[in-house]
């Protein structure tokens, strides 16, 4: 009888202290839905690299460089199996790690902060007991230009800018409505992508989801706004936006919000989905004065090849030097001669959509040069990409260019300007904020202020100790 109560208690202790005590006794099943809420899979799986789901290698674009994302499965070695409740927490709610070196915020900790302590035990337990270690370190890691790969200048950032009081409920509003902005503000980290940045890349509170760039992609306004926003959309518009990535006659998800909604929000509960329509259609209107309509309103059919008979030299489809002409060569198959895309809408209409009836023509230019690839509700959503990558046609920045300048023309917001600039600009991964034009000038900068301050303490000095002699 002792060696078999020997054998039960080693069996036991094999089994890393059941799993910490079950992860301190939270839900995991309650967890693995708060996952999904967050979207941890989507930034930590190398989808691309054919990565194990949570292993980590995932590049994250950044203004400063590619982050890749860790490994967090319980892999003891290379994941957060070490970690305790307590080390979990602080890496949610402060941004550091179990080893005291900090995460960059692409990691949305800032967001995360919000979670109330239930929610991040849920968490812990699921991501403890449930998810598969993978015992491999990530392929790729952060290499970040000086300063930004010192990891210790996000403890000034943090102290100027975290805020890490969880969620407190607004008694003046439904239950229905807290439930949404909690998902929106804390699980979901929605103005991570959709709040502009300042100087800092600290989001700015008063443009509160009223659209900000993201690499090369634009996350839109989605305040209240009419024209700028989605002020004009119903619940049941955004639910099912969210649910299926795509809303006839308004819009579609690709980019990072289309892997949102693979990864993320097609999963969620409807009851969730609601509460988010609910809290998202009451933010406070943000409008752009240059939006002078509904982004959803612009354009209607219009036959390319009007343009391309009779008038149009005979060698028009062949030279290609025209956006009609290339638009008809490499679009019209799946839009249509007429813009309107197919009737059911798998291939969209490409007036009245929000793409091209905004006066950032990031999108449009982002889906031609990288298309679109998703899987939604069991259906594959395919957009070939014209960009360096493609299995299609490769076609110039000019080229781009003159394809999207029609279709801003012909079927958008016909006062958008759309140059070969902005092409080659989206192609490098989009616009670069004012503090990284300054990196160049940062290290020259600092050792000049370094040689200024030496040179103070050493003429400091020198006087003292001439002083000293003209005493004697």
């Amino acid at each position: 009888m002792k060696i078999i109560r020997t054998l039960l208690t080693a069996a036991l202790l094999s089994t890393p202290m059941m799993s910490a005590a079950l992860a301190d006794d939270g839900n995991a099943a309650r967890g693995e839905t708060l996952a999904i809420l967050g979207d941890c899979q989507a930034c930590h799986t190398d989808k691309a690299g054919d990565g194990e789901p949570f292993a980590g290698g995932y590049p994250i674009s950044s203004p400063m460089g590619d982050i890749y994302s860790s490994n967090i499965t319980p892999s003891k070695t290379y994941g957060i199996g070490s970690y305790s409740l307590e080390d979990f927490t602080r890496a949610l709610r402060d941004g550091i790690r179990k080893d005291g070196a900090h995460l960059y915020p692409a990691m949305p900790y800032p967001s995360y902060a919000k979670l109330i302590d239930a929610d991040i035990k849920d968490l812990y337990a699921y991501f403890m007991t449930s998810v598969q270690p993978v015992d491999e370190p990530p392929k790729h890691t952060t290499e970040l230009p000086f300063p930004f790969g010192m990891r210790s200048v996000m403890a000034v950032w943090n102290a100027l800018y975290l805020d890490n009081t969880p969620f407190k409920a607004n008694p003046n509003q439904s239950d229905e409505w807290n439930r949404g902005a909690y998902i929106v503000e804390a699980l979901a980290h929605c103005s991570t992508c959709h709040t502009p940045r300042n100087f800092m890349m600290a989001e700015e509170k008063d443009h509160y989801l009223g659209g900000s760039s993201l690499g090369p992609w634009f996350a839109p306004n989605i305040t209240s706004s009419i024209n700028g926003g989605i002020g004009s959309w119903q619940n049941a518009d955004l639910i099912t936006y969210l649910q299926k990535g795509h809303l006839k006659g308004k819009a579609q998800a690709a980019g990072p919000m289309g892997e949102a909604v693979v990864d993320s929000f097609q999963h969620v509960d409807a009851k969730d989905l609601e509460a988010i329509a609910t809290y998202i259609r009451s933010v406070p209107a943000l409008d752009n004065p240059a939006q002078s309509a509904p982004r959803d309103t612009y354009g209607e059919p219009f036959d390319v090849d009007l343009l391309l008979r009779g008038a149009a030299p005979v060698d028009a489809y062949q030279n290609l030097k025209s956006g009609e002409a290339l638009y008809s060569a490499y679009c019209s198959s799946c839009h249509q001669n007429t813009g309107s895309g197919t009737e059911d809408q798998f291939y969209p209409s490409l007036f009245h959509n929000t793409a091209t009836g905004d006066v950032n023509p990031s999108n449009a230019i982002a889906a031609v040069l990288y298309g679109v690839n998703k899987k939604v509700d069991g259906k594959e959503i395919y957009m070939p990409s014209f960009g360096p990558q493609s299995a299609t046609q490769a076609l110039s920045d000019e080229q781009i260019a003159q394809i999207v300048q029609f279709v801003y023309q012909q079927y958008g917001n016909p006062t958008v300007g759309v140059t070969e600039e902005m092409v080659k600009e989206i192609r490098a991964g989009g616009a670069a904020p004012a503090l990284m034009k300054l990196q160049p000038y940062l290290l020259p900068g600092m050792i000049f202020l370094i040689a200024v301050v030496l040179g103070g303490i050493i003429a400091v000095v020198s006087r003292k100790k001439r002083g000293g002699k003209d005493d004697h």
